[in-house]
């Protein structure tokens, strides 16, 4: 199996009955952990503390959780003082609220401080579902990696969010963590290495097959691109697959090597085509590095109501999809 010995990855990841959690879930074990780790650590929430997975935090350091009630402005400004007084704050809401709602209160009190605050944006993505339009987070990796000073982390599955959560903590500055609400395959394990800031290769192609293109994903959609380099196996095309959870800083060293390697890049990301990981890639290799590049996203639409596999299908976000936009890419190499 192709899977990247050197990743560590589930090796089920490819069964029916891989386990599957929400993204979600490792955000509430990394803040507890955090916070077990870090008195500093405090926690804030838009009242969505179970939606948003706080409910272990406030039940084990109580004089430590603020409830700020529907008012994401306020949570962000008080999050901000805290930032740039010694406190390591996390603030939690659905996305579409925070960082949509209080973007402005981010931009002003939080980033053009540099304040210490780390930004818990949950529910994105289309794969929210029945939820529909308003509740589908689907513009804000571009809000928040345009930011100064922002960082921006995208997990792919329960264990890598845990993982990011307690490394937020340890980072100096605003950090944005975005999290999709259903459950998804656990696709890492605590062996998987998670830097932030470095992508990681999860896919090589196998024996003396040459990797003709780089797939390069993040958050749960991850799942697909890797369902989708093994068909593509199956057909004498190989590729690589990048996991690349930070958006901001990008790894432009990885990335670029890969495209330096196969020639042809395919972005993955459940967000909009325009600003996104996809722009972020294409920025750079615009700069240093110019290849085909095919993106696998939102493309300028709202989202709507739906089972996540139904609106996957409808915005051309599964396997299928990416292995046409890998042939695509390929089309258009030199």
């Amino acid at each position: 199996m192709p899977l990247d010995p050197k990743a560590k990855l589930n090796a089920a990841v490819f069964e029916g009955d891989v386990a599957q959690r929400p993204i979600r879930d490792g955000y509430g074990e990394g803040l507890a952990r955090a916070g077990e780790t870090n008195r500093n650590v405090v926690a804030l929430s838009a009242d969505l503390a179970e939606s948003t997975r706080n409910e272990d935090f406030a039940r084990l350091f109580p004089d430590r959780f603020f409830e700020i009630g529907v008012a994401e402005q306020n949570m962000a400004a008080i999050a901000a003082g805290l930032g740039v007084s010694g406190k390591i704050p996390f603030i939690s809401s659905y996305a579409v609220f925070s960082p949509g709602r209080n973007w402005e209160q981010i931009r002003t009190t939080i980033a053009y401080n540099d304040s210490n605050v780390k930004i818990a944006g949950h529910h994105a993505g289309v794969s929210v579902g029945p939820d529909g339009a308003t509740h589908q987070a689907l513009e804000d990796i571009a809000a928040m990696r345009a930011m100064p000073n922002m960082k921006v982390i995208v997990p792919c599955d329960a264990i890598e969010a845990r993982k990011a959560t307690e490394a937020a903590a340890r980072i100096w500055g605003p950090v944005y963590l975005r999290f999709a609400r259903e459950k998804s395959p656990v696709l890492t394990t605590e062996s998987t290495p998670f830097r932030p800031g470095k992508a990681e290769v999860f896919w090589q192609p196998s024996g003396a097959l040459k990797a003709q293109a780089a797939i390069v994903a993040c958050g749960p959609l991850l799942h697909q691109a890797l369902l989708a380099a093994r068909e593509l196996e199956k057909n004498k095309i190989g590729v690589l697959v990048l996991n690349s959870h930070t958006v901001k800083p990008l790894d432009e060293e990885a990335i670029i090597g890969a495209a330096r390697r196969t020639g042809a890049v395919v972005t993955v990301e459940e967000h909009q085509i325009a600003g996104g990981l996809g722009g972020a890639v294409a920025e750079l290799l615009a700069r240093r590095c110019p290849a085909p590049v095919e993106f696998v996203g939102i493309g300028d639409s709202f989202g709507e109501s739906g089972t996540p596999e139904e609106l996957w299908r409808k915005f051309g976000l599964t396997a299928k999809d990416i292995r046409a936009a890998v042939k695509r890419a390929l089309r258009r190499k030199a």
